[in-house]
């Protein structure tokens, strides 16, 4: 900006632009009544309202709706605006009015001060040719404009980063439990030794755990195909042709190669925001998830003197600043984190969703910044902790034996040959005099000695069954 002002003028009166802004009047108000955090829409929200303008400009010309000349200026600005080159002109904070209306009007500024740029007009109001409200936004209003933004943003998201980032840490789970299948350890169970299992097996699971997740989230994409848009204040559709949503929305598609269609009903699409709420579940089940496996990894890896040390972790960074030579699980650490915040998040939209007051929802900004950022970092922490962490994780093959084989629960499989009860007692004096199970029955004469060995097969062990 160049420090200067121009004076504009909104249905309450006049007020001070800063002259270089492509945005106008509605939106330096909104500039002056919420600097509360600081926090911007970011790339993905601003790149939906871009498309959803194009698309509406677009669409209202076929339908002659929009003179030609206009709606051709409107689509190249709402273009613009969808490829970043005008995101330094999205100046609002995420907590301002609970429509969106303020951001809304923020896109229609922007877009019809660059139109009237491309049309050789002038950015004084007096002069206008495209008007903000009756020509970027006809066909439209914020109630609708900004729910289909959300789920745009959201699914488009999703598909492009979040499933491509779950399903790469998926593939790196399925070939670490294929290269750790031989490795026989103890399991645990209440955080005790328990009876043995195939470190494959835990990786495995782990797999699995993203798989599942990866079929809820995309459960969750597909909620948010479904769009707003043609709604306009209520519901109603008032003031938009007929046609309007099915073509702007078949505009959308099309330039994103990503399925949307038009809400079953547009009471439930404005008054609610549950599609949203839903997704998020399955984003919060997600980090469950990931918070569990990097919380095993990381404990699997502690030591490596005075902890489990079953696994050793790729050393990507000093740990201390003091301690030389240690090195600490920070990538678990960071997923952790993440998490974390997306849990916090998912509560966030929990309330968020729950503020559907008759026939609009009024908290979508701030559900939608935290939809978008729970995806981005469950995104970006997931390709990390792939990459940086468990591809690069080995296993300690001597402290996995070592472990074992003083492991009092392989006891467990004596019971079919001793019975609990004696089994019991072996396994409480293995555990008092720090000796082997094995060494404890043949003392005991409880079995022979081929008989204890192949009862204690630690392999067959993690196999199940019994004959």
């Amino acid at each position: 900006m160049s420090g200067g002002f121009r004076v504009e003028k909104d249905s309450l009166g006049e007020v001070r632009v800063p002259e270089d802004a492509l945005y106008g009047a509605q939106t330096q108000r909104a500039v002056e009544n919420f600097p509360i955090s600081g926090q911007r829409f970011g790339r993905r929200f601003i790149q939906a309202l871009g498309l959803i303008k194009r698309a509406a400009a677009e669409t209202n010309s076929e339908l002659g709706k929009l003179a030609p000349d206009l709606a051709e200026a409107i689509a190249t600005a709402a273009g613009e605006v969808a490829e970043g080159r005008w995101d330094d002109q999205f100046v609002l904070d995420v907590y301002q009015t609970g429509s969106g209306t303020s951001t809304n009007m923020n896109a229609n500024e922007v877009i019809a001060h660059r139109a009237n740029r491309l049309l050789g007009g002038s950015r004084s109001p007096a002069d206008t040719t495209v008007h903000p409200n009756d020509h970027v936004n006809f066909g439209q209003s914020s109630n609708d404009v900004i729910p289909t933004a959300i789920h745009v943003a959201a699914r488009v998201a999703i598909e492009d980063e979040l499933i491509p980032a779950l399903e790469h840490l998926r593939d790196v789970l399925v070939e670490k439990a294929a290269e750790f299948d031989d490795v026989v350890k103890s399991g645990r169970t209440h955080l005790m030794d328990a009876t043995p299992v195939r470190m494959g097996q835990e990786f495995a699971g782990y797999a699995t755990q993203l798989a599942k997740g990866i079929d809820r989230v995309r459960r969750g994409s597909e909620e948010m195909a479904e769009l707003a848009l043609g709604g306009t204040a209520t519901g109603t559709g008032i003031n938009t042709h007929p046609e309007f949503p099915l073509k702007a929305i078949a505009r959308l598609q099309d330039a994103l190669g990503i399925a949307f269609h038009e809400a079953e009903d547009h009471f439930e699409a404005q008054g609610s925001r549950d599609g949203a709420v839903s997704a998020s579940g399955a984003l919060n089940t997600v980090a469950v998830s990931l918070m569990k496996i990097a919380n095993d990894i990381r404990w699997l890896g502690s030591g490596p003197t005075s902890g489990i040390h079953e696994l050793q972790l790729p050393a990507i960074q000093p740990g201390s600043s003091i301690m030389p030579g240690k090195v600490n699980p920070v990538m678990s650490e960071a997923m952790m984190m993440v998490a974390a915040r997306v849990m916090g998040n998912h509560q966030t939209i929990t309330v968020c969703g729950a503020r559907g007051n008759f026939e609009l929802n009024v908290m979508m900004p701030v559900l939608a910044q935290a939809l978008l950022e729970s995806i981005e970092l469950l995104a970006n922490a997931s390709r990390l902790f792939a990459e940086r962490c468990v591809a690069g994780t080995v296993v300690n093959r001597g402290r996995c034996q070592e472990l074992l084989e003083m492991n009092p629960s392989i006891a467990t499989a004596l019971n079919l040959h001793i019975g609990y009860d004696r089994a019991s007692e072996v396994a409480k004096r293995a555990v008092a005099e720090g000796r082997s199970v094995r060494e404890i029955v043949v003392e005991m004469g409880l079995m022979e000695e081929d008989e204890v060995d192949d009862a204690l097969d630690v392999r067959t062990m993690t196999e199940g069954g019994a004959e």
